[in-house]
C-alpha cells in the first residue's frame, strides 16, 4: 500500500481490486477538478464534463495497471493531457471534412478573471463588467496553443510544478518553463490596454 499522505492514491489502489465504491470516491474527488480544467481548456461546460467522464472511463479501464511509483495528480493529469490531445484530432479531422466546430466560449466560465491575474501578472484597470473581462481573457485563452493551454492550466488551477507538468504532458522542465512564458506573454500582451498605471 502507499503511504496515507496520497489519499487519491490510496483510492486506486483499492479500484485495482475492483473495489466500486473506492471508484465512486475517486470520480466525486477528482470530477470538479477535471470539469473545471477541462472548462478553462474548451471554453464549453458540456464539452468539459464529456472529457473529464472520458478520463474517468480510461482510469477505469487501465485500473489493472496501475503502478503508484509517481503521484496519482501526474499520472491523472497525464490521461486529461492525452484526452485533450485526441479531442483536437478529432476537430482536425471534422475541420478536414468539412464540418464546422462549434463556438466554445460560454459566457459564464468562472475564474477567468483571477486566472489573467495569475498567469499574466497583470491587473484590469479600468472599471469593466465581469463578462467583458472574461470575453477579453477567454479570447487570449483560446488564441494559446494546445500545449501552451494545457501548461497554465494546469499550473496556475492544479498548482502543479514544472516536474508535474512535464511528467504529465510528456516534455522536458525547460519546455515546460518556455510554454509558461509564452503563455504569459501572450495573456500580458492581450491585458495590456486594461493594465493600471503604476501598478506591477
Amino acid at each position: 500500500m502507499t503511504p496515507s499522505t496520497d489519499p487519491s492514491a490510496d483510492l486506486m489502489l483499492r479500484v485495482r481490486a475492483d473495489d466500486a465504491e473506492a471508484f465512486e470516491e475517486l470520480v466525486a474527488l477528482w470530477q470538479g477538478r477535471l470539469v473545471t480544467l477541462f472548462l478553462h481548456h474548451t471554453g464549453d461546460h458540456s464539452t468539459a464534463e464529456d472529457l473529464a467522464q472520458e478520463v474517468f472511463l480510461r482510469v477505469y479501464r487501465a485500473r489493472g495497471t496501475y503502478k503508484p511509483t509517481a503521484r496519482f495528480s501526474t499520472w491523472i493529469h497525464t490521461i486529461a493531457n492525452n484526452v485533450a490531445s485526441d479531442l483536437k484530432q478529432r476537430a482536425y479531422r471534422r475541420l478536414e471534412k468539412g464540418v464546422p466546430v462549434s463556438a466554445s466560449a460560454s459566457q459564464g466560465e468562472i475564474g477567468l478573471d483571477q486566472l489573467a491575474v495569475a498567469a499574466s501578472g497583470q491587473r484590469p484597470a479600468r472599471q469593466m463588467d465581469r463578462s467583458e473581462l472574461q470575453d477579453v481573457v477567454q479570447e487570449a485563452i483560446a488564441r494559446l496553443g494546445d500545449n501552451q493551454r494545457m501548461a497554465l492550466l494546469l499550473a496556475k488551477f492544479e498548482h502543479c510544478s514544472y516536474e508535474e507538468i512535464a511528467a504529465a504532458m510528456g516534455l522536458t522542465v525547460p519546455a515546460v518553463k518556455s510554454l509558461l512564458f509564452r503563455a504569459r506573454d501572450q495573456l500580458r500582451t492581450a491585458l495590456a490596454p486594461y493594465e493600471r498605471e503604476g501598478l506591477r
